[in-house]
């Protein structure tokens, strides 16, 4: 029987490196990458999203990276149908593929499957979006916690589309999200290598801080304002993007909003930890650790 072909897929927080990382393992194994960042999928959203520069993407073959608009619709499904279609086409070529991203649930898309949900009426969804907007966020997010405490440790509690997609199964179906979560995935025609890149903290919101300022200084605030007439789209619901309308709106000055969006992306790769903690399979390695190490690691591990 014939080996399988290998993803090797590297997570971690915000900024920790993944992109240096990808590119490096990618040229060792002479191979392409599949990016699994939920938001570098939208063109109009470059600097924000802290896409791969032009020397980065020249560097290795890059999938996904702002191949649609932000007034195209595009689901998690959709990327892992996509994903696994272009995996196909590499495994043909390549005997391993490289995956990098900190969207856990697109990752997970990917390697595992996506879980399988009951349908909803259409009502419930209207219901909720209806409250969303007469009483914010808060109100979807105090019913999460009390309804299914332990989705509401992991979800992105900013991100209304997120809080209402949990929701409406939760008043549909009487039971928690999370109860429909982790069921039995299909078998992938690959295997699976996770490195994962770490740092201690302070480190890791330093590096935090220091991106947002450089996303300033690199014209982010021009990027935002191009994309505020659209703010109600579901890609728009995203960090970096949302305190600047804020500002433009005149809620907040702009030291604010930046202020903010460093404490948010300092919130999010918080949880990006807590889904990744969870995942055994993961061999962590220091964010400043050689190349070459890594690479030993995945040889051996994988009898190269």
């Amino acid at each position: 029987m014939p080996r399988k072909p290998i993803l090797v897929v590297i997570v971690g927080p915000t900024a920790i490196g993944k992109t240096r990382m990808a590119i490096r393992l990618a040229n060792a194994f002479q191979t392409e990458i599949i990016s699994a960042d939920s938001r570098q999928f939208f063109k109009e959203m470059r600097i924000g999203t802290a896409v791969p520069s032009a020397e980065e993407l020249k560097a290795a073959k890059h999938h996904f990276i702002q191949h649609k608009s932000i007034h195209q619709p595009y689901t998690v499904g959709d990327f892992e149908r996509d994903a696994l279609e272009q995996l196909n086409h590499i495994f043909k070529a390549h005997e391993i593929a490289v995956m990098v991203g900190g969207s856990g649930l697109y990752v997970d898309a990917v390697v595992k499957g996506l879980d399988k949900f009951p349908e909803v009426p259409a009502e419930v969804r209207e219901v909720l979006v209806a409250q969303w907007k007469r009483d914010g966020i808060a109100a979807l997010q105090h019913e999460l916690e009390a309804t299914d405490p332990e989705y509401h440790e992991t979800v992105d509690k900013q991100n209304p589309h997120r809080l209402i997609r949990a929701l409406e199964i939760i008043r549909a179906t009487g039971q928690p999200f999370s109860s429909f979560l982790d069921q039995e995935k299909p078998e992938r025609p690959f295997e699976t290598s996770y490195i994962g890149l770490t740092a201690p903290r302070e480190i890791v919101y330093e590096r935090i801080n220091k991106r947002v300022d450089l996303m300033m200084a690199e014209g982010l605030l021009e990027e935002a304002k191009a994309l505020f007439p659209h703010q109600s789209l579901n890609a728009l619901q995203t960090v970096g993007y949302k305190e600047l309308f804020r500002y433009f709106e005149g809620n907040w000055d702009l030291d604010t909003a930046v202020s903010e969006i460093k404490k948010n992306t300092r919130r999010f790769a918080k949880r990006q930890g807590t889904w990744f903690r969870k995942n055994d399979a993961i061999k962590w390695f220091d964010h400043t650790i050689d190349p070459h190490e890594v690479i030993a690691y995945i040889q051996q591990k994988n009898a190269l």
